[in-house]
């Protein structure tokens, strides 16, 4: 049941947002510690634990900044713990070593892989094991490679500097309970993040400030030793944030939001491109099944949010169906069951994480509302110049994301009424409560997960080289199986760019083509997705839209979907990892992660998942390693692409070496034999 208290604090995120943003940014003030690192990772989600992880096993010294207080992002401080698998990779365990750990440690904690016996995944389990189960792993990497881990939970980057194309230092503030106020996790992130920015001390927090520097230029008892200044660099920083938050920091070229339609691109729902509409993110939060019916009290914004909550479709709509989609906690998790999961019982004490597109997704779309800034509208706002960055997110979004989740749990437990399929559909199902406090699965006093989960953040685009003369990035047509012979692509396409899709989709037929011997009619496209000379990771999962909303708000009565998001959706083939969609323009020690490598905004609907997260965050660890141990930059390993680079097979050798795939079994431009890779 929502308390009194959780509804007070929700009402009054409005009045504390005025006042934080009232003040103004101070230029920084004097360190309180200063840091050594031979890599930064900014960011705890899952690629940046991943590169944690594999540069702790070399025996490197990381610091690892966070803004909430759990390692592992979606597995922890997002909620949504549950792994986003495909069969095929799962059924060979075809995964990177670190990955595979997590999952042995989630299997021996629980005495079984499932313990939520939800059907989503082969894997639902509690968000806070998600962070004690990995925290442990890094720990433990430390010890194995004689590493070094400094941690630095509920830290933002503030500010840092960047000289003859090498960030030099790096600002943070890290924060913590005023004296006599309550512990974190009390408030939703919207009431303290504006708070978390800024240097000085509030009524709420008391901050510290960190810069984080280099090794001094020498070699001198380093261990491993890096290399003099002259033959490389002495640190790396790693961007593994969720939103892409140092890509907008350091202003690097990079993306955000729909791209424009291209050959490459071809089924973007925007001709020119739309920046404000990235997927949706989604505030999680736990429910649990009670034996007796509970007193929901209605919260006070409910009636704004109700005109979009829905099942979203006719055959998704069953509570059951929908408890035991991602249900974590499982008071009978050996029992067999249903071969119908509409059918599948739900018991007093089970409890279900909550993530659904049509009910606590958080979708806006333009320019009023959108929850990542633009570089525009950073510029605007100030946001870009020396010590006025805050985050480059709008709070008001936060907060309304926080709303539309909690009166979404009023919905499912009293709402009788479907914004999408009319009324009839809907039952209550007042047997639940809203799962709160500090020891719960969210770990949070109001119950909603501690960062939202997010799908889409800036991506980064890559350094220009051949074939990529505006900068590297991957795109809708190196990974899709969407049949592009469709009328669509005809109607929607000019000639020239039609036949220019089909190019890029002719594989070893592209000389018959180019040369006119074969038609655009008469051209099989290839059956894989793109082998890059320069892999260091895998992944493989479906493109997969939670679309931004056409109209602002997103709940208002009677939106739509952004038209046209969903058709690039659907199966996409297994897919490598470039390294160069994890290196930026103009910086040399900055390394990419996580969403933010230099994917399109289709191709990123598949790029974000689990695995892949943490596939990219080890090609970060060891490629950092790699560079800081041989002094070569890691632009320096892909520049001649497509000659021979001696130096990167060396690289790819040392990822495989360590058990952790670079490529899927029989990759070959000569192997066509995809079709059980669904």
């Amino acid at each position: 049941m929502l308390t009194h208290q959780i509804l007070i604090l929700i009402s009054g995120l409005i009045s504390v947002s005025a006042i934080a943003t009232s003040v103004t940014a101070t230029p920084p003030p004097t360190p309180d510690q200063e840091v050594v690192c031979d890599i930064l990772i900014i960011g705890g989600g899952l690629a940046g634990s991943a590169t944690a992880y594999e540069a702790l096993l070399a025996g490197r010294t990381v610091c690892l900044t966070e803004i909430t207080d759990w390692v592992g992002g979606q597995i922890s401080s997002q909620g949504t713990s549950a792994l986003d698998e495909r069969e095929t990779q799962r059924s060979l365990l075809y995964f990177p070593r670190g990955y595979l750990e997590l999952r042995k440690r989630i299997e021996e904690k629980y005495g079984r892989l499932n313990p939520g016996a939800c059907w989503v995944s082969q894997a639902c389990f509690m968000p806070y094991d998600g962070h004690q189960l990995l925290f442990q792993m890094l720990q433990d990497a430390a010890k194995k490679g004689k590493g070094n881990l400094q941690w630095f939970p509920s830290t933002v980057v503030k500010d840092l500097e960047i000289s003859e194309g090498q960030i030099t230092t790096v600002t943070a503030i890290q924060h913590q309970p005023a004296p006599g106020t309550p512990p974190l996790n009390t408030e939703p992130l919207s009431q303290i993040i504006d708070d978390a920015y800024r240097y000085e001390d509030s009524p709420r927090l008391s901050k510290r400030i960190i810069r984080f520097n280099p090794p001094s230029n020498s070699s001198e008892n380093e261990n491993p030793p890096n290399p003099p200044l002259e033959r490389g660099v002495r640190w790396y920083v790693v961007e593994a944030t969720e939103t892409g938050e140092i890509l907008g920091l350091t202003d690097v070229p990079y993306r955000l939001g729909v791209d424009q339609r291209t050959p490459f691109e071809p089924t973007s729902s925007s001709i020119s491109g739309a920046p404000y509409c990235t997927q949706g993110f989604t505030y999680t939060f736990a429910m649990e099944a009670t034996a007796e019916p509970q007193a929901h009290k209605l919260p006070s914004f409910y009636q704004k949010y109700s005109p979009y909550y829905s099942y979203e479709l006719e055959r998704l709509a069953n509570f059951n169906l929908v408890y035991t989609y991602r249900r974590i906690h499982s008071m009978n998790p050996d029992e067999p069951r249903p071969g119908n999961v509409r059918d599948w019982p739900i018991y007093p004490g089970d409890i279900s994480m909550q993530n659904w597109t049509w009910g606590n997704d958080y979708r806006p779309g333009n320019p009023e509302d959108n929850f990542i800034f633009t570089r525009n509208q950073l510029q605007t706002m100030g946001q870009l110049e020396a010590g006025e960055w805050m985050g480059g997110l709008r709070t008001e979004a936060l907060r309304q994301g926080e709303e539309n989740a909690i009166g979404y749990f009023y919905w499912l437990v009293v709402g009788t009424t479907d914004s999408q399929l009319g009324d009839g559909v809907k039952k209550p199902y007042p047997n639940h409560r809203y799962v709160t406090g500090l020891d719960s699965p969210m770990g949070t006093v109001h119950g909603l997960s501690k960062y939202p989960y997010i799908r889409e953040g800036r991506r980064v685009i890559g350094r220009p080289s051949w074939g990529f003369p505006e900068g590297f990035e991957i795109t809708e047509i190196d990974i899709s199986r969407n049949d592009f012979s469709k009328e669509f692509y005809q109607d929607n396409l000019s000639s020239e760019d039609y036949r220019a899709l089909w190019a890029g989709l002719a594989g070893l037929e592209l000389p018959a083509l180019l040369s006119g011997m074969q038609t655009v009619e008469g051209t099989n496209p290839k059956s894989r997705a793109t082998i890059y000379p320069d892999t260091v990771g895998i992944g493989h999962y479906a493109i997969d839209f939670h679309p931004c909303m056409t109209k602002s708000p997103p709940e208002a009565p009677g939106n739509t979907e952004r038209q046209g998001e969903r058709l690039g959706q659907g199966a996409a083939y297994p897919f490598q990892i470039p390294l160069r969609a994890m290196i930026p323009q103009e910086i040399d020690n900055l390394l990419v992660v996580g969403k933010s490598i230099a994917t399109s905004h289709v191709a990123a609907a598949a790029y974000r998942v689990h695995s892949f997260e943490w596939s990219s965050g080890v090609a970060a660890g060891i490629t950092a390693d790699f560079a800081l141990e041989t002094g070569i930059k890691p632009y320096e390993l892909v520049d001649d692409l497509p000659l021979h680079e001696p130096q990167l097979e060396v690289l790819q050798r040392r990822i495989q070496d360590t058990d952790n795939p670079i490529y899927f079994p029989q990759t070959s431009i000569f192997n066509r034999s995809w079709e059980n890779w669904k």
